[in-house]
């Protein structure tokens, strides 16, 4: 059964929330993409290659599609071909790039200017600031790439268009990755960086995707294939969307959304925070077993076979107490509102600026930390140079990560 199937499951909705905005906007949708040339950066992952199956369905000139994972390129290629009408964009290219490269900068001054550009080059894991590297690594490609990338297109000087797309965890962030992406919002907002970018620029907050590559549904799908324990934390609850609703927000803000605007899902806490506990427990019942519950990993992973011999299967839960984990989710931060923009089911956020004369400096910095290794760079170092710019950052640090975690 594929995740698509998967999701109701987990978000208890039949029908796709975001189906009718889409459609009511169908044709202005149609009118503005139709004839152009788009360009998706990181669009082989599970939020880009969802939007990159959703642009496909109108009658664009070009669609090329940038990342760096050759596999992932591949596997997106087969799936758009081998659907029941197949691939009818006749310019599609995908090429294995590091969006922030000198050959990224080549290929943006030889191609035909193109009018829509939609990024979803990240890296998204809280778990990758467990070190200063891992993190520098995060914010190189997350910021320093970002802001190389928006010069290359104002030198252009042709896009219509910009998206990039953001996280829940940017709203209030007690996590270094929501910060960066925090971070990224008023790079791409802002004319700081890129002053004669003068492109529709938007972005968008989502609750977490169901089943995409790296996330907790996934590994319940993959822990079962190697017969190996689920893991979940106690009491914490989340907004869950699907890859097709997911790529269908990328659409809808890309598209439609009002300039130096965020576009978040309009989402009922009473009626739509899932416990991930609840979750896993629906997915092993979906495949047929019973869970047996443990608080104890090595006792979770030494009855595996035991368990499933008796028709049932392990379930590890664990305390909410890895660093940068919030036990709830917003999408909306302190001194920011949302706004109705003439959809269904998708609010807007209007750009809130940062501090005058802060976001310079702080990319400065980051960008000095990331090219000089000479450079000290700890934790706390980098905490404050974000907190700078970020006033909101309440970075949460206890001194466990996921890696030390079944």
């Amino acid at each position: 059964m594929s995740t698509n199937e998967l999701s109701p499951l987990v978000t208890q909705r039949k029908e796709g929330l975001f189906r009718e905005d889409v459609e009511r906007r169908r044709a202005e949708i149609t009118e503005r993409i139709g004839g152009r040339r788009l360009l998706v950066i990181g669009g082989a992952g599970s939020i880009g290659s969802a939007t990159v199956h959703a642009l496909s369905e109108y009658p664009v000139a070009a669609l090329h599609v940038i990342d760096q994972s050759e596999n992932n390129l591949a596997e997106l290629v087969r799936d758009l071909r081998s659907r029941r009408d197949g691939l009818t964009v006749a310019d599609f290219r995908t090429l294995p790039l590091d969006f922030g490269s000198p050959l990224m900068q080549r290929f943006l001054r030889e191609e035909e200017p193109y009018e829509y550009v939609l990024n979803f080059a990240a890296v998204k894991h809280v778990r990758s600031e467990k070190d200063s590297c891992s993190l520098l690594h995060m914010l190189d490609t997350n910021l320093v790439k970002l802001a190389r990338l928006l010069g290359w297109l104002q030198e252009k000087g042709s896009t219509e268009s910009y998206f990039c797309v953001s996280t829940d965890k940017a709203a209030n962030p007690v996590n270094l990755m929501g910060a960066s992406k925090r971070l990224m919002e008023h790079v791409i907002f802002s004319a700081d960086v890129a002053p004669d970018f003068d492109a529709r620029v938007s972005s968008a907050r989502f609750a977490n995707v169901a089943f995409s590559d790296g996330s907790l549904l996934q590994s319940f799908l993959k822990r079962l294939e190697k017969r190996q324990p689920l893991a979940a934390p106690e009491q914490t609850r989340r907004f869950f969307i699907s890859l097709r609703e997911a790529g269908q927000i990328c659409l809808l803000a890309a598209v439609c959304a009002p300039d130096r605007h965020l576009l978040i899902p309009r989402l009922d806490p009473a009626a739509d925070l899932r416990e991930l506990e609840a979750i896993a427990v629906a997915v092993l019942r979906h495949r047929g077993f019973d869970p047996r519950i443990y608080r104890d990993e090595e006792e979770a992973r030494s009855n595996v076979e035991s368990d499933v011999a008796a028709g049932c299967y392990p379930l590890l839960l664990t305390p909410l107490d890895t660093s940068g984990e919030k036990p709830y989710e917003e999408f909306v931060g302190d001194g920011e509102q949302s706004v109705e923009i003439g959809m269904l089911n998708l609010l807007g956020v209007p750009y809130r600026p940062a501090m005058q004369g802060k976001l310079l400096p702080t990319l400065a910095e980051i960008e000095k930390l990331v090219s000089q290794p000479g450079t000290p760079a700890t934790k706390q170092q980098i905490v404050d140079t974000m907190s700078s710019v970020i006033a909101e950052l309440r970075h949460v640090e206890t001194g466990k990560s996921l890696d030390g975690r079944m």
